[in-house]
Parts: C-alpha cells; structure tokens; sequence
C-alpha cells in the first residue's frame, strides 16, 4: 500500500462493518485493479470468515503477562519515592534527588508516541519484547549502579523501555478481546497499574529496610522475565493486526527522530526551570530565563515540525484534530498529573507531619489502594455491559476535585478518620474515570490508528504526571523557604531542604521541629492546590467529550 493510500485508509475516524476486522471480527483484504472481480469474491469470503479471539487458559495467559508488563511500568514510577534517601545516603549527591525519578518520567514521556509509530509499521508481538527487554535493562543498570550517574542512566533506559510496554499493553486487548468486552480487560490493566502506583512506596519502603534499595530494581527482573516468556509461549499477533506495506526507509521517515528529540529538549528545559526556580537559582535569574524561553522555543518548533510532517509526524495532526483524541489527551494530562501529586505527596505528608515509617505510611494508603481497585474495576464492568464511557469522565472529575480540595485542608493533628475518608473519596473519583479515555478513543480510532491513538492518550498521561509533580515539587520547596522565615527565623532553608522528610526529627527539635513542620505543611498544601486547578480544568475538559455510546458503530461503504 503506497503512502498516498495509507492516509487515504486511515482517515476515517470510525472503523468501517466492511473493512475493518476491528469493528466486526472480520479480514479486509487489499483489492488489486487487475483483478477486481476475484479479489471481490476473496474479501466477500474473508469477510464471512469471523475472526477467531483467543479464549481460556490462552487469553487468561496474555492478560497475566500484560497485567505483570503494566505493572512493572506503574511501579517504578512512585517506588523510587521511599528510597531516594538511602540512594543519596550511599553516594552522596543529594543534587541528584529528584533525577531519581525524573530520569525515568521524562523517556517514558518523550518516546511514548514513537513507539505509537513502531507499533504501527513493526511487528507487534517483537516491538513489545523489545520494549520489555530494554525495560529490564534499564532495570539491571540501576540495580548494579556503583555511583549515582549509573543509577539515573539506568531509570533512563528503564524509561524507554515503559514507553513502549504502556501503548503495547494498551493496544494489544484492543486486538485480541472481541470489541464489547475491551473495556472489561482494559480495567483489569487500569486496576493493575492504580494498585502497583499506590503501592510502590509500601513496597520501596519494605525492600528499603529489609534488604536494601537495589532490590527496587531487582524485582523488576523475575517478573519482567516472566512477562517475556508468557508472551513468547502464548501470544500469537491476531489477524486484525495489519502492519504497514512499507521500505525500511519509509519506516525509519515515520519514526519523526526530530519531534521525539524536541520532545526530549522541551520537558528537559521546563523541568530543570521548575526544580532550579527560587531554590538554586532566582525566578528572574538567567539561567532560569533561559530555559524557560528553550521550552517555548522548542514546543513552537514541534509544533511547526509535526504540522510539516502530516502523517509523518509522531502526534498526527489528524488524530490530534479528532474530538475523541485531544479531549481525552488534554483531560488524562492534568487528571493523571493530579492522581501522582496525591501519589507522591500523601507519603510526604504522613512521613514528616505524622513520623511515620515508609512502610507504615504505605499502609496509611490502604483506603485509597481499596476504593480506586473497586472503582477501577465496577467501572469497567458498567462501560462494558453499557456502552456508556463519557459520564464517567465527569463524574469522575467532580469527585476527585472535591477530594483534593479535602486533601488541602490536611494540617499537623488532623485526626485518622478524616485522611481515610478522604482517600476513599479520591480512590473512588480516579478509580471509575483513569482508564476511560483509553476506552474511548480506541472505541472510535480506525485499526490502523489503534496503536498512534493509544500512544498519544498514554503520552499525554505520562506528561501530565511528570510536569505537574515537579511543579508542586517547586510549589513544595518554595513555600517551605518562604514560611521558615517566619515560622523558624533562625534555621538556615537549606539545611531543612536537604534533609529528608523521614529525618528531620533527627536534625531538629524543639521550637525549631514545630517551626519546621509547619513550613512543611503549608508546602504540602501547595501540591495540593495544583491538585484542585488540574481538576478543575478536567470537570470543564469532560463536557467537551463524545457521548455517543462505544458499542455503536457506523457503517460505511
């Protein structure tokens, strides 16, 4: 198929009855001019022939190996945060702190869409190990690290490796699961990845103290191995998945290099601004200056390049015009940004407020563990059986903007029963409402842009959270700087800023520890403040989606 015809193919927002093995469980074979009247009998007699959908012991196998891939994706996101501070404590670079987490956030991000292409123009089953294997890498990298660069290279490549297992687990139930039971096995998925991103701190926290912070990677390598070996025995590519006729040249065009390495370049300049802004370097300062005018520059530049590009370019203009796919991408960015401030934040809160353990502290987010698995699941057991996907996303929204503003008014005392009720509120809200924009872009994405469509719902997703944690990352150590002059005028900002938030009861005491611990709460409420403006934008976001029912297809000739 030449490329004229490829866009011409894939233009069609919804899958047609008559050509797309997608919407009816049939093969649509390519139909030549010199032979038209036989090849209309073969695509007549391929389109009676339903598609066979794995089932039993089969599908039961390709979801464990999907749940365990995801899994391992969503873990290395927040395991890290109980762990920082044993990894500085060996190597001394308490400047690499939040690199820790950043390396990985910033390659998951930047490289999501490419792997949306790879999947498109590469074989499924082999582009999906390979992201595997370079995850587990990445992971044995860092577990082995003999200083911190090691460990920050390693999160990279691990990173690399999760942006192109987190499309792959998506689009791979969008092939194999007949269509009115997608959104069952997409919740398995989101239930998987809420659960291992909640409980990554428990579990960094356990590994941490009862054997050492290396074996947060460790543990990467049995269960990715499995995943690899699952897949290898058990999944074979469906017949619906079509990977475009095309040269290794035309290929290697369709990557979009120069998007991905702009990309890289404008996350690369806004997160050292928000990191370096008015605690290394003044706001008004050159250094921040400029990098902030590199990040306005470079998303100019890919804007411009992606437009230039057209079908080409790794965020296809086309798909990103759909209502179905800029709407859930701006409304997942700042619903998933939020979901990990909370993620990350209410360990803080409890470890230096409360003096809790890390272990003790993951425990303490038990109720939110609970309420997001039951919502994630209730909610995809109800949009598969209904077909009803778009309410969710205000629902959703609602709840979880009542919830961060409840997480706001946390404070030094404030009693057990209100932070569990309100994380079983927040569990609630970002349980029914994460995975549904996956659910309904795919519902209505053409087959041959399942794979680009999920990339780019996921990318915006992993931009959310890697932007809008290191803003409240700013938020947090400012209004620390800026309260301590009041509420403890004679330490020095530094000297708390440095000090990790499960010891300050071992550098501090006193009036000191209570001027101190009041910086940090106010910093805390910073986070959560960003919490309610990104739900607040995803209540006004979640009107703009499409509220046709996902079970209803058009027919097209």
């Amino acid at each position: 198929m030449g490329l004229d015809e490829e866009k011409q193919a894939s233009g069609s927002r919804e899958p047609s009855i008559v050509t797309s093995s997608i919407a009816n469980g049939t093969d649509a074979p390519d139909v030549n001019e010199g032979d038209a009247n036989k090849d209309q009998e073969k695509g007549l007699s391929e389109a009676e022939k339903p598609i066979e959908y794995p089932k039993g012991l089969e599908m039961f196998f390709i979801m464990l190996a999907l749940v365990l891939s995801i899994t391992l994706c969503s873990l290395d996101q927040t395991i890290v945060a109980t762990t920082v501070p044993k990894i500085t404590d060996q190597f001394g670079r308490l400047q690499d702190i939040s690199w820790y987490g950043s390396a990985y956030f910033l390659t998951l991000g930047a490289f999501q869409s490419l792997w949306g292409k790879i999947y498109k123009f590469f074989p499924l089953k082999t582009s999906f190990l390979v992201s595997l294997l370079i995850f587990e890498l990445g992971s044995l990298i860092s577990a082995v690290a003999r200083n911190s660069t090691t460990v920050i290279v390693g999160r990279s490549i691990a990173g690399l490796g999760a942006s192109g297992i987190a499309p792959g687990v998506y689009t791979i139930p969008a092939f194999i699961a007949e269509p009115e039971k997608r959104a069952t096995y997409t919740g398995f998925i989101g239930l998987s990845y809420g659960i291992a991103a909640v409980a990554g701190p428990l579990i960094g926290g356990g590994l941490t103290d009862g054997a050492s912070w290396r074996w947060c990677f460790y543990i990467n390598l049995p269960i990715g191995g499995l995943a690899v070996l699952v897949i290898l025995l058990t999944f074979k590519t469906p017949a619906g998945v079509k990977v475009v006729d095309a040269t290794l040249k035309e290929k290697l065009l369709q990557m979009d290099f120069i998007g991905t390495a702009l990309v890289m370049g404008a996350s690369l300049s806004l997160l050292l601004a928000l990191q370096y802004g008015g605690v290394t370097h003044a706001w008004n300062s050159s250094v921040v200056i400029g990098l902030l005018v590199g990040f306005v520059l470079m998303v100019t530049a890919l804007i411009g390049v992606e437009f230039w590009l057209g079908e080409r370019a790794m965020l296809t203009p086309r798909l990103i015009r759909q209502r179905t796919v800029w709407v859930n991408a701006v409304w997942g960015f700042f619903f998933a940004g939020s979901y990990f401030i909370t993620l990350y934040y209410l360990p803080i809160y409890f470890q230096s407020i409360d003096n809790q353990s890390p272990i003790g502290s993951g425990v303490r987010n038990i109720p939110l563990i609970a309420l997001f698995s039951v919502a994630t699941f209730a909610s995809g057991k109800a949009i598969t059986k209904t077909g009803t996907a778009a309410p969710y996303l205000v629902v959703s929204s609602v709840i979880v903007t009542i919830a961060s503003g409840l997480f706001y008014t946390l404070d030094i005392g404030t009693s057990t029963g209100k932070w569990v009720g309100y994380q079983i509120l927040a569990g609630f809200g970002y349980g029914i409402g994460l995975q549904v924009p996956i659910v309904i872009s795919q519902a209505f994405a053409a087959p041959g842009d399942m794979a680009p469509v999920t990339s780019i719902i996921i990318f915006a997703r992993t931009l959310g959270g890697t932007f809008l944690i290191t803003a409240a990352q700013s938020g947090f150590i400012n209004q620390i700087i800026h309260k301590l002059s009041s509420t403890a005028p004679t330490i020095d900002p530094a000297s708390v800023t440095e000090t990790g938030a499960t010891t300050l009861r071992q550098n501090f005491s006193g009036a000191e520890l209570d001027g101190i611990l009041h910086a940090y709460a106010w910093g805390i409420k910073v986070a959560f403040a960003i919490t309610i403006a990104a739900c607040g934008i995803t209540v006004i976001t979640s009107l703009f989606t499409k509220w046709t029912n996902i079970h209803v297809k058009k027919q097209c000739s």
